[in-house]
């Protein structure tokens, strides 16, 4: 077992709720006090388990046999993962009352970029469930039995997902149009092209996400948020957010929201969870 240390206040119940409504069925599951995923990197693959230990400010890691050989970087996605290297207080500190209802909010990141990529583009215009099944379904199908534990799937490659035709993937419930868009994010993958870190400018690094294919730019953000977990992202147009700012025009909340920079990622956590809050000027 690995501990992996943490600074207070973790919202563990909120994060492990946050996690449970998008768990992927054959590759995760989470309960109020564990979180349990296949996951492979290169070669080696197994199971990995996450029990948060309050009283010592620790996460507790188990990793299977197979995860063994790549220990060290399974545990760095992890702490992607569930934002383990935050400094809460000094977020706290720069958004003030903002962040007063939710101290403990950390910003849900991911285990695999491409993963979470493929996952924000099933999530288009459907309910998070829905988006969790079709996730299923996908892994299901071309993913993987894990060998430690067949019951479990390993998600799918870039180079299996490359090779497919759109009406394989449309077969499982998803418009042409969004079977087009995974092969093409998959196929950019393959080829080195897909950007797997934060860019600088992220900000440029997000245009260039909505160039590609059935990625607009809600979703390029969003994979932004939790593909790149960078910390200075904000919504603007979003449907609840825009609910939040009645009034104001999506420009008039973009300028709304500077006045949280550089942790406009976790300002746009806070607003989407804390029922209640009201833009002041």
């Amino acid at each position: 077992m690995y501990q992996l240390n943490y600074n207070p206040p973790y919202d563990w119940n909120w994060m492990f709720g946050f996690l449970a409504g998008r768990a992927v069925n054959g590759i995760e599951i989470v309960t109020e006090e564990q979180y349990c995923r296949s996951f492979a990197l290169g070669d080696h693959q197994g199971l990995l388990t996450l029990e948060p230990d309050e009283a010592r400010c620790q996460l507790n890691v188990t990793l299977s046999e197979g995860l063994q050989p790549v220990a060290q970087e399974v545990l760095q996605r992890i702490r992607q993962l569930l934002d383990l290297d935050c400094q809460p207080h000094t977020i706290l500190e720069s958004l003030g009352e903002l962040s007063a209802a939710r101290p403990g909010l950390r910003l849900p990141g991911c285990m695999d970029t491409f993963e979470q990529s493929i996952r924000a583009i099933l999530g288009q215009l459907v309910s998070v469930a829905m988006a969790a099944k079709l996730t299923s379904k996908l892994a299901q199908a071309f993913g993987e039995p894990l060998v430690e534990n067949p019951e479990w799937f390993v998600f799918p490659t870039p180079q299996k997902l490359a090779a497919l035709q759109p009406e394989q993937l449309k077969q499982l419930g998803m418009p042409l149009k969004r079977g087009e868009a995974i092969i093409h994010l998959a196929q950019l993958m393959v080829n080195g092209e897909f950007p797997l870190n934060s860019p600088v400018d992220v900000e440029r690094g997000v245009k260039v996400l909505t160039t590609y294919p059935g990625i607009g730019r809600w979703t390029a953000n969003y994979i932004a948020l939790r593909g790149w977990q960078a910390k200075d992202v904000f919504l603007p147009d979003d449907y609840l957010i825009k609910q939040r700012f009645p009034g104001m025009t999506p420009a008039q909340i973009r300028r709304y929201a500077e006045r949280w920079k550089p942790w406009r990622s976790y300002a746009l956590l806070h607003i989407w969870y804390s029922d209640g809050w009201v833009p002041v000027n």
